[in-house]
């Protein structure tokens, strides 16, 4: 497949730098969401590049070093769980996701953002239904956030290794649901995702 479909036609609509953007653990009832924006050099190939959700643990840890030596520029920003509390998770992307465009140090032309609702970005662009499988740029935005998020939560899995954090990334699996009823919501649980915890 063509990984440059949307950068080229950014390009030859007349925006020639342009970065990809994507987030990381919009779902989780654990943690922060993660966001990176990535600027790739023009139709830059990256052996194994694809959807972060495609990729091993193993994969995208070993691409993470590629794309950040390979890419002009990224950037990695995040919100809070206090924050996705605080503002509801769509804003809090948003919040992560101009944060993580702001850490880049450069301007970019053209955005091109995974999703269909555009962030209040200070530079124009697009977004791009499931474009972690469609653009390059969205793809290894997808890859940084991704690997950057997991980091964390293998952080405080070492701290609070009773709630299985390493294994499910703070994800709503049974297991920990079963470890929230044994030992309690720490302070990095986001309270507006577990409204009925006593349903569950």
């Amino acid at each position: 497949m063509d990984w440059f479909v949307y950068e080229r036609q950014a390009v030859n609509n007349g925006y020639p730098i342009v970065c990809g953007i994507d987030e990381a653990g919009r779902g989780p009832l654990f943690g922060p969401v993660y966001a990176s924006s990535v600027i790739l050099p023009f139709e830059c190939v990256i052996d194994g590049l694809n959807d972060s959700k495609k990729l091993s643990e193993k994969k995208r840890e070993a691409l993470f070093d590629v794309i950040c030596s390979k890419a002009l520029a990224f950037g990695i920003g995040s919100a809070s769980s206090k924050e996705i509390d605080q503002y509801n998770i769509l804003q809090a992307t948003f919040l992560a996701m101009c944060r993580a465009y702001a850490a880049m140090g450069q301007t970019a032309d053209w955005a091109l953002v995974d999703g269909n609702r555009m962030p209040p970005l200070p530079v124009p662009g697009e977004t791009v239904v499931q474009g972690d499988g469609k653009s390059a740029s969205i793809a290894a935005a997808s890859i940084l956030a991704k690997v950057s998020r997991d980091r964390v939560l293998r952080e405080v899995d070492r701290i609070y290794p009773q709630y299985g954090f390493a294994k499910h990334k703070g994800y709503g699996t049974a297991a920990h649901y079963a470890a929230i009823k044994a030992h309690g919501l720490l302070d990095g649980h986001r309270r507006s995702f577990l409204k009925n915890l006593d349903e569950k």
